[in-house]
């Protein structure tokens, strides 16, 4: 079925953002992202439509290409209350030139969305491009939500994302966002996770802290520094008899029985700390970087994880990051050419960690943006 050409008559376009898409994304394809970052996403109903999809289990398990009948054309994609896309629409060349649009864009969904501003941007990295494309005022609730999901969108799909009102085009780059995390209601002991991680890349290493409290130096916060406020005392001091003292614990004997509790404390924190909440594995590149593994409990789940029955009873997440040798450069919309080749020799080492984890613990495997990743695109 061909899709309506883009309204470029409607002197409203130019106002709205635009989802720009190659060719080969369906609109299904778009509706599972939306699914992914926003809980109401839905077809509206259009009395008009003569085919209708029909709605599927939407993860990584059942893949994200597009299944059955196809949406009727310019539907609506409901994202929330006040915010919708409506398309998709056909773009010729010649659109594509008008409004500055990638020479391969094929479709786009307009953006129906609240126009809400807040401060103008602070100097600085700027990975997304959304300093240059709101110079006036960078986009805070609902418009904030529904940009970043686009330009996420965007970058996942390889499309890009044309501002309302600035007409500022973003294309952010595909490879640029190479972290995967696996989510699963199973719990690896760190060891057994290094011996995971070590069977794709045999140098890794816990990670462990660099330093070891080992305690308040001796005579520490019995005297407080003269000047100084109550509570602190002169350096390598906790200022904790100043401290009590402010509080009204004048006694000496009184004092020193509270110090003597705190000691004893220290002490037994010193000797049986608690269980660890975390860990991670670190895993050195060499001039390439660091890939990092953090293994934590997932306080905040993606709208297509969190129903499912094996995530109620909470979720652990294994963060796989690359980090470059030149932090700086993550926060560049367009990183230098060494940026992008060690990248690129990171992204395999990703992949393969992700993919070991995965064939452990089982799960799902979602990107940066939350967004689900097939397995077999590993």
């Amino acid at each position: 079925m061909a899709l309506p050409p883009l309204p470029l008559g409607d002197a409203s376009l130019r106002e709205r953002h635009l989802l720009a898409l190659p060719a080969e994304v369906e609109a299904d394809e778009v509706e599972v992202l939306a699914a992914s970052r926003f809980a109401a996403a839905r077809w509206d109903e259009d009395p008009a439509a003569t085919e209708r999809p029909a709605r599927r289990p939407i993860t990584a398990a059942f893949g994200i290409r597009a299944v059955g009948a196809q949406p009727a054309p310019a539907r609506v994609l409901r994202l929330g209350r006040l915010s919708h896309l409506v398309g998709p629409y056909a773009v010729t060349p010649q659109d594509a030139v008008a409004l500055g649009l990638p020479t391969g864009t094929a479709t786009a969904f307009s953006v129906v969305a609240p126009t809400e501003r807040g401060e103008p941007p602070y100097p600085g990295g700027d990975r997304d491009g959304l300093k240059r494309a709101f110079p006036r005022g960078l986009p805070v609730r609902e418009e904030e939500r529904v940009v970043l999901w686009l330009v996420a969108a965007a970058r996942r799909f390889g499309g890009a994302v044309r501002i309302g009102g600035t007409g500022a085009v973003l294309t952010p780059e595909v490879d640029a966002a190479i972290d995967l995390t696996v989510l699963t209601d199973r719990w690896v002991e760190p060891e057994q996770a290094l011996l995971v991680v070590r069977t794709v890349a045999p140098r890794a290493r816990p990670s462990e802290a660099t330093a070891v409290w080992e305690g308040p130096m001796p005579g520490s916060g019995r005297h407080a520094a003269a000047g100084l406020p109550a509570g602190i005392s002169e350096p390598g001091g906790t200022g904790l008899s100043a401290t009590l003292r402010e509080r009204g614990v004048q006694d000496e004997r009184e004092r020193r029985h509270l110090m003597d509790e705190a000691s004893a404390f220290d002490e037994l924190m010193l000797a049986a700390p608690p269980l660890p909440e975390g860990f991670g594995v670190l895993v050195d590149l060499g001039v390439d970087g660091v890939v990092a593994v953090e293994v934590s409990a997932a306080e905040t789940l993606p709208p297509l994880i969190a129903p499912l029955p094996w995530a109620q009873k909470g979720v652990v997440a294994y963060r796989i990051h690359w980090e470059p040798p030149d932090v700086e450069e993550l926060e560049r919309e367009r990183p230098s050419h060494p940026h992008r080749v060690a990248r690129s020799r990171a992204l395999p080492m990703v992949q393969a960690i992700a993919r070991a984890l995965l064939a452990h613990v089982g799960g799902e495997v979602v990107d940066e943006a939350d967004f689900l990743v097939d397995p077999a695109d590993l």
